[in-house]
């Protein structure tokens, strides 16, 4: 199983070597490009957010200091990650509609949640939303690509006023101040318990995905399942945490 390009680090990082370390780290671009293009709509183009990538590691290459501790290939792939994820927000490739729908569904889990004190079943939800179980699967996969969370959730404000999704913010976290530090590592942990109280198939669900970064379809060699049943597995995995992280940093406040 082909796993994340590792790029040697024996070339000196410096503007004067750019081309050749563009070069060396082509590979872990296209890597980043394709595992993020899995999640998006079909008419986005890989090639477009491989070219966003390079333009984030000639960033990182120009902005590189070894004296901060981390390694450039660390380094080098949160920027270009970060490069397309700011790419595609600027886009803003989330219908609006999709994004409203989202939001409806997670006000309603939320306020069963409140009603039953437990959190809703599929059937509940589906029930209260006045559709069939179908149409409640098809929902959740069309909102799987909405943001988990923004920035205005973590109560973190950015001087430009823009949202940012919570990739964007733990990404950014190698230049934050110590207050956003302190509120990020807050978040980690918050994280952290939300996936743990998911159930046991979607836990497993984030772990592979999203940790050890297996496809869809070598998840369901893994699992023994089909593809299509890891896509409707990991759509509930994601309107699940996203519900109960919401949740979570609602009763913070």
């Amino acid at each position: 199983m082909a796993g994340k390009p590792q790029p040697a680090e024996e070339i000196s990082i410096s503007p004067e070597n750019t081309e050749q370390i563009i070069l060396e780290y082509s590979p872990m671009i296209k890597y980043v490009a394709n595992r993020i293009a899995m999640r998006l709509p079909s008419h986005i183009e890989v090639d477009d957010l491989i070219s966003v990538g390079v333009l984030g590691l000639i960033d990182a290459i120009e902005k590189y200091d070894p004296n901060r501790g981390a390694k450039f290939k660390t380094y080098a792939e949160f920027r270009v990650r970060g490069s397309i994820l700011d790419e595609l927000r600027n886009l803003d490739w989330v219908p609006r509609s999709v994004r409203q729908k989202a939001s409806e569904m997670d006000a309603l889990t939320n306020r069963l949640q409140g009603k039953f004190g437990r959190p809703p079943e599929d059937e509940e939800i589906a029930e209260e939303m006045g559709v069939s179980m179908e149409e409640f699967f098809t929902a959740m996969h069309e909102t799987r690509s909405v943001p988990i969370l923004s920035l205005e959730d973590l109560g973190i404000n950015k001087e430009t006023g823009e949202q940012q999704n919570l990739l964007d913010c733990l990404i950014g976290d190698m230049e934050a101040d110590p207050q956003t530090q302190i509120r990020l590592n807050e978040l980690k942990k918050i994280i952290a318990e939300a996936i743990d109280a998911l159930p046991e198939k979607e836990r497993l669900m984030i772990s592979l995905y999203y940790y050890e970064e297996l496809t869809m379809k070598e998840i369901g060699e893994v699992l023994n399942i089909t593809e299509s049943r890891v896509s409707q597995i990991h759509s509930k995995a994601v309107f699940r945490l996203r519900t109960k992280l919401k949740s979570i940093l609602a009763d913070e406040v």
